[in-house]
């Protein structure tokens, strides 16, 4: 017995964006605020506050793209 393709539904026709999809924002969030905070550490052991600024402001964002990431789940 052959399946009708008029029977199944894509992903894109329901608008669901893929699991896969999803996963990857989260990890690439999750090591935007890893790096962020390992930044901000060597910033803070150099004494150098350019450095630790941009490292937190790196982890901040990763924070945000996270909380982002878990209110559309």
């Amino acid at each position: 017995m052959e399946d009708s393709k008029s029977k199944f539904v894509t992903q894109s026709e329901t608008g669901e964006t893929a699991p896969v999809d999803e996963v990857e924002g989260r990890v690439e969030a999750e090591m935007k605020r890893i790096e962020g905070s390992a930044r901000e550490a060597v910033g803070q052991g150099l004494n150098d506050e350019r450095a630790e600024r941009a490292g937190r402001e790196l982890r901040e964002e990763g924070e945000r793209e996270l909380d982002e990431q878990r209110e559309q789940h």
